[in-house]
C-alpha cells in the first residue's frame, strides 16, 4: 500500500493506492483557510497543513479499510512557490506566502532588473522570474519583516515542509525547486549568486535544502510520528514535488505527446519534454519535471477561484450554477469577463483586476454571467496553450484534471475552444495519485519503472471524453477573438 498526499490551496487530499492490484482503495480531504487581503496578500499557516494531513490521512485509511502497518511509502505533492521560512527550531518565522500572492509584484520587477532583464533571467535560471515565484516573497520578507528574516535557518517549499515534518530532513528535488527563482532549470542546480542578490545575509549552504533525484527517498517517517499515525517503522518518504509535476505523473504525462490541463483554483497547462525548452514567450516556464525530464508550463491564476467568486456573488449553489452555465448560449450573448480577481500571471498582469464587459439591460442575466466567467477562464488557458507553439501542436489529446474537470459542460467547452479531444483520468485529483505513484517508484527503484507504474494505474475515464464539434469550434472562435480584443483594449 502507498499513500499519496496533495497539499493544495484549498485542501489537503490523501489517497491510498494498492499498486499490485492497480486500485485506489480510499481517499479523503480536509480544507485549509486562505488568508486574503486587498493588497494581494495570500497566506496560510503551515500548521493548518499538518492538521489537514492528519485528518485526511485518518479518513482515507478508514475508507480504504486497511491496516496502516501495510503502508510502505508516502509521496507528497504541494502547491508550488510558497515560501516556508523556518527558524533554527524548525518553526515558521512568518505565515507561508502562497503562489497566488501578488503583494510582491514590485519586488519581482526589481529582481528581474537586477538579473539583467528577461535575457539575464533566461541565462541564469532558464526561465523568467514571475510574481508568485518564491524569490520575490523572500525579498519582501527581508524588506518588510527584518526581525523574522534574520531568524531564517531554512528556506523550504510547502511540499518540502511536509517532508521535513515527516522525516526531519531538509530536502527538495528539481521539479518544485524550479519555481523558486534561484534555481537553474538547465543544470538542475541552485544559483547561489542569484540568492545572494535576493538575500545577501543568508548562507546558501545553511538555508537551502539538499537536492536529490526524483527517484530518491527523502528519508523515513520519524519514529514518534510513525507511532502516532499507526505506521510500521521505516516507512519511506519519496522526493515528492510540486502539484503540477505530480499532477503530470498522475495523468501519465511523462513522455512527449500529451498535454495536461488543470482546472483547479488556478489553471495550468503543461507538456513533457526530454530536454530543456526555450520558448518564444517568457511566460512559458521551463520547469523541470519530477520524473527526470522537463515540464514546460504556463499558469493562470483565476480558474475555479474566479467561477466560485461569481457563483457566491450570485448566491448560487454548485448545481444551480451549472444549470445556469448550461442554459446560456456560446458567447454569453456578448458578455466578456476579464476574471483577474487575483491579478494574473499569464498574461503577465500581476496587478490586474476583474472586469465584466459588454453588459446591457438585455444580456445581464445570471446564466450569461455564469457562462461568461467559465468561458473567459478557459480562454485564458487557450491563450497560454498557444504560447507553447510546436510543443502543443503535436499533442494527441488533453488530459483534464482538477475540480472543474468533473463538469461535463466545461469539458466540452475546452474541447471546442482548443479544437482538441479532451479526456479525464479516472482519478481527477491527479497530484495525489502522482505522489503515490512516485512513492511506489522510489520505494521499489530500480526494480520498477515510473512509466510502467503509470501504464498500470493511470486509467482514463472514457465516459468523460469530449471531442470538438466544428460548429461550436467556430462559435467559440468568435467569442475568443472578442476576449483577446478586450485584453488588448484594457492592458496593451
Amino acid at each position: 500500500m502507498y499513500i499519496g498526499v496533495d497539499c493544495g490551496t484549498q485542501s489537503t487530499k490523501v489517497v491510498v493506492v494498492d499498486v499490485d492490484a492497480g486500485r485506489i482503495l480510499g481517499e479523503a480531504s480536509r480544507p485549509h483557510i486562505l488568508r486574503e487581503e486587498a493588497n494581494g496578500r495570500r497566506e496560510q499557516n503551515p500548521a493548518d497543513w499538518l492538521a489537514a494531513f492528519r485528518g485526511a490521512f485518518a479518513d482515507a485509511v478508514e475508507s480504504a479499510g486497511i491496516n496502516t502497518q501495510a503502508i510502505r511509502a508516502i509521496g507528497v505533492s504541494g502547491q508550488q512557490h510558497g515560501l516556508v521560512a523556518l527558524d533554527a527550531a524548525g518553526e515558521p518565522v512568518h505565515p507561508a506566502k502562497l503562489w497566488c500572492d501578488t503583494e510582491t509584484a514590485n519586488h519581482n520587477s526589481v529582481l528581474v532588473e537586477k538579473l539583467g532583464g528577461e535575457e539575464g533571467c533566461l541565462d541564469k535560471l532558464g526561465l523568467v522570474l514571475q510574481t508568485g515565484y518564491t524569490a520575490s516573497k523572500l525579498a519582501w520578507l527581508r524588506e518588510t519583516h527584518p526581525e523574522a528574516y534574520h531568524r531564517i535557518d531554512s528556506l523550504l517549499l510547502p511540499h518540502d515542509y511536509l517532508n521535513f515534518w515527516l522525516t526531519g530532513e531538509r530536502v527538495t528535488e528539481a521539479g518544485d525547486a524550479s519555481g523558486t527563482g534561484y534555481f537553474d532549470t538547465h543544470t538542475r542546480r541552485w544559483r547561489e549568486d542569484v540568492l545572494a542578490e535576493i538575500a545577501p545575509e543568508l548562507d546558501p549552504a545553511r538555508v537551502l535544502p539538499r537536492l536529490i533525484e526524483p527517484h530518491a527517498p527523502v528519508g523515513r517517517v520519524r519514529p514518534a510520528l510513525a507511532r502516532e499515525l499507526g505506521l510500521a517503522n521505516g516507512v519511506v518518504v519519496s522526493s515528492g514535488g510540486g502539484d503540477n509535476m505530480l499532477g503530470a505523473i498522475g495523468t501519465g504525462n511523462i513522455t512527449p505527446g500529451l498535454v495536461t490541463l488543470s482546472l483547479g483554483t488556478s489553471g495550468t497547462v503543461c507538456a513533457y519534454s526530454d530536454a530543456p525548452v526555450i520558448a518564444d514567450s517568457a511566460m512559458v516556464a521551463n520547469f523541470c519535471s519530477s520524473s527526470g525530464g522537463w515540464l514546460p508550463l504556463i499558469c493562470t491564476m483565476n480558474v475555479t477561484s474566479a467561477t466560485t467568486r461569481v457563483r457566491e456573488l450570485l448566491g448560487l449553489d454548485l448545481t444551480t450554477f451549472n444549470e445556469r452555465l448550461a442554459a446560456a448560449p456560446i458567447g454569453a450573448e456578448g458578455v466578456t469577463v476579464l476574471p483577474f480577481f487575483n491579478g494574473e500571471r499569464v498574461p503577465a498582469l500581476p496587478l490586474a483586476t476583474g472586469s465584466f464587459l459588454g453588459l446591457t439591460s438585455v444580456n445581464t442575466t445570471q446564466a450569461n454571467l455564469c457562462r461568461a466567467v467559465v468561458e473567459s477562464a478557459t480562454f485564458g488557458l487557450r491563450y497560454g496553450l498557444e504560447l507553447f507553439g510546436d510543443l502543443a501542436k503535436g499533442a494527441s489529446q488533453i488530459r483534464l484534471i482538477g475540480g472543474g474537470a468533473k463538469n461535463p459542460v466545461w469539458r466540452q467547452m475546452i474541447a471546442d475552444i482548443t479544437d482538441t479531444t479532451v479526456i479525464c483520468p479516472a482519478v481527477t485529483d491527479a497530484a495525489a495519485l502522482g505522489a503515490a505513484l512516485q512513492a511506489a517508484w522510489c520505494e521499489r527503484y530500480p526494480n520498477a519503472s515510473l512509466e510502467g507504474l503509470c501504464t498500470r494505474l493511470v486509467q482514463l475515464d472514457e465516459g468523460s471524453r469530449a471531442d470538438p464539434e466544428p460548429e461550436r469550434v467556430a462559435a467559440y472562435e468568435q467569442a475568443y477573438t472578442r476576449y483577446r480584443q478586450a485584453l488588448t483594449d484594457h492592458y496593451y
